[in-house]
C-alpha cells in the first residue's frame, strides 16, 4: 500500500474498536490503540499484533490530544452500556473537540444506523448528539453507522440459551432484522480511512445481511450441528432489564434498520461482506462446550 495512514483508534480493547484496529493493521496502516489499561490482556495482544498502545480516557481532553499526536486519522466511538447515555455524549463531545485541537485530518465517528431518524431510543439519540457536534466542528469527518452485530447472538447474555438449543430474541420470529459482522465493521472503517477525501462529510448506514429470527435459527442449526429453535422474548421481560433496550426492540419491530445492502456491496467491494450464514460457518462454535449452561 502506497498510502499508509496513522490512525488513533478509541475503544481499541473492545469488540468494535478491536475489529477496526486489527483491520487497519492487516492493511498495513499504523495504529495507536487508546486504552485506559495498557496492561490488560487485550492491550497486550494488540501490541503483539503491531499496535502502539497509548493510555488515555475519552473524558480527559489532554490525554486525547496527547494520544493524537503524530496521527492523521482518528476513529472515535463511545459505549453507552458502560458509561450511560449522557456520559457517552459528554465524552464523545470532549474527544471530538480534542481531535480538532490536535489537528486530526479525518475524524471517523462510530454512531449507529438510523440514529439520525428520531428513533427515540436513548442510546441512538446519545450518539446522534455527538454526530451533530462532530458535523459542526469544521473538520473533515465521516459517520460510520453499523446496524446490530451478528456477534450479539454469542454475547454473554445470549450464549447460555444458545448452548441449550434456543435462539432467544425480543422480536417476532418472522420479523426481519439487519445485521453486520464485526469483521465487516473493521473492514468498512478501514475503507473509509483509505478513501479519505472521497467520504468527507458523509454518513454511512451499513449492514451485511437481513433475515428473520426463524431464518437465523435455521442457519445456526446448520452451523452448530444440532437443532436450534427460535424463542421470542416478551418485550415486558426485556423492559425489566432495560427501558432503553426495550424501546430499541419495539423500534426494530415497527420500523427497523434500512441500510441498502446491495448498494453497499457494489460501492464497497473491498469489504468482504459476510452474510449471516458466512459468519455462522466461520465462527468457532466450540465456545458452546465451554459455556456452563451448555454442559
Amino acid at each position: 500500500m502506497n498510502n499508509k495512514r496513522s490512525v488513533l483508534v478509541t475503544g481499541a480493547t473492545g469488540q468494535q474498536g478491536g475489529a477496526v484496529a486489527h483491520a487497519l493493521l492487516s492493511r498495513g496502516h499504523r495504529v495507536k490503540a487508546l486504552t485506559r489499561r495498557a496492561d490488560s490482556d487485550v492491550a497486550r495482544r494488540l501490541a503483539s499484533a503491531g499496535a502502539e498502545i497509548v493510555v488515555g480516557d475519552l473524558g480527559d481532553a489532554a490525554s486525547i490530544v496527547k494520544a493524537a499526536s503524530g496521527v492523521d486519522t482518528m476513529f472515535l466511538m463511545g459505549n453507552s452500556y458502560e458509561a450511560g447515555v449522557e456520559e457517552e455524549t459528554r465524552q464523545g463531545i470532549i474527544a471530538a473537540d480534542a481531535a480538532k485541537a490536535a489537528g486530526i485530518g479525518h475524524l471517523i465517528y462510530s454512531s449507529v444506523a438510523d440514529a439520525d431518524k428520531k428513533t427515540g431510543i436513548p442510546h441512538f439519540e446519545s450518539k446522534y448528539l455527538v454526530e451533530k457536534h462532530v458535523a459542526g466542528l469544521g473538520i473533515p469527518y465521516t459517520i460510520s453507522a453499523p446496524v446490530a452485530f451478528m456477534e450479539n447472538f454469542v454475547a454473554p447474555w445470549s450464549i447460555g440459551a444458545l448452548g441449550q438449543g434456543t435462539h432467544a430474541f425480543a422480536m417476532p420470529p418472522k420479523r426481519v432484522l439487519q445485521l453486520v459482522a464485526l469483521a465487516d465493521i473493521g473492514a468498512f472503517v478501514a475503507a473509509l480511512v483509505e478513501r479519505r477525501e472521497e467520504v468527507f462529510g458523509k454518513r454511512f448506514d451499513f449492514a451485511g445481511d437481513e433475515l428473520s429470527g426463524e431464518a437465523q435459527a435455521k442457519i445456526l442449526s446448520q452451523a452448530i450441528g444440532r437443532p436450534i429453535s427460535y424463542q421470542e422474548i416478551p418485550i415486558a421481560v426485556a423492559r425489566q432489564q432495560s427501558e432503553d433496550v426495550a424501546l430499541m426492540f419495539e423500534w426494530f419491530d415497527k420500523a427497523g434498520y434500512d441500510a441498502n445492502i446491495a448498494a453497499l456491496r457494489k460501492d464497497f467491494p473491498e469489504v468482504r461482506w459476510h452474510g449471516f450464514a458466512d459468519w455462522a460457518r466461520e465462527f468457532d462454535w466450540s465456545v458452546l462446550e465451554r459455556t456452563p449452561a451448555a454442559r
